[in-house]
């Protein structure tokens, strides 16, 4: 589709997601029947988002971990005591309830929750990089539909991408390493929409570079206000996934090269595209 079209995709994106109304959904479904083109581009998208479902269909099977259970738990009685201190002491008791938690911050309940946010951005990093491998996994094999625009249409491509993560992105070049770009789609992720840029070498072999913004703020998001920390743009190799990632955030935003090539030669690409973003 052309840039004339964008408006449909963006229908078409919400009727995937099941963000329209019933009156909406109705209008955009007649809209699709008179245009083949968008048609396909419905059809493509919903198979990518059930695929996609697939992958993690059997982790949603599973049951939730013990620790989890209790550490809710705690937190549902936190929350009832608390409740139950502003009815006896009304604004009183929110004063010495404030005064108390900042005494005990100087204790071991400071140490707790500085453990808590340095842990929460490794976390959504870490789940960023898995959804990057699981991405490769799904598109990487595909013959007919590897990627929704094609290289040839890389400035479009890039225009698109860019609006559509509120970030103006940049296709590393390749060519020297032996790889050339065959092209991008959108992908959703936990925290927003994803990019992902598909690169391919003569003998078939491919690449994938996934993008987007990873939440790294501490539960408290306190730490969002603090400056960023050399170790936040540090490459870090993960093999939790169907193929190996190497990874690193910069600024709040993600990025993840995946391929079935040696940890060796993916930390030399990795650094290639490090270097021209």
């Amino acid at each position: 589709m052309d840039r004339k079209n964008e408006p449909m995709q963006d229908k078409i994106n919400a009727l995937v997601d099941g963000r329209l109304s019933p009156v909406e959904e109705a209008e955009t479904r007649d809209r699709l029947a008179g245009n083949p083109a968008a048609q396909e581009t419905l059809e493509a998208w919903q198979s990518q988002r059930e695929a996609l479902r697939a992958l993690h269909r059997p982790l949603l099977d599973e049951p939730i971990p013990e620790t989890l259970l209790v550490a809710a738990q705690r937190g549902q009685q936190g929350r009832q005591q608390l409740d139950r201190w502003w009815r006896w002491g009304g604004m009183a008791a929110g004063v010495m309830l404030a005064f108390g938690a900042g005494w005990l911050s100087h204790g071991r309940l400071d140490n707790q929750a500085s453990r808590q946010m340095a842990s929460a951005p490794m976390r959504a990093a870490q789940n960023f990089v898995h959804q990057a491998s699981l991405a490769h996994a799904v598109f990487s094999p595909e013959v007919r539909h590897p990627v929704e625009v094609t290289a040839a249409q890389q400035e479009h491509l890039v225009q698109w991408l860019s609006k559509r993560l509120d970030r103006p992105l940049k296709v590393p070049v390749l060519t020297a390493q032996g790889y050339e770009l065959v092209g991008g789609r959108l992908l959703s992720g936990d925290g927003g929409a994803r990019a992902q840029f598909m690169f391919q070498n003569a003998a078939g072999l491919r690449l994938t570079l996934y993008l987007g913004a990873v939440d790294t703020a501490s539960p408290a998001k306190a730490a969002a206000s603090r400056p960023q920390t050399a170790q936040e743009t540090a490459f870090r190799y993960s093999g939790d996934g169907p193929v190996p990632s190497f990874y690193w955030v910069d600024q709040g935003f993600g990025y993840a090269l995946s391929g079935t090539v040696s940890r060796e030669e993916l930390m030399k690409l990795a650094q290639a595209v490090y270097q021209q973003l």
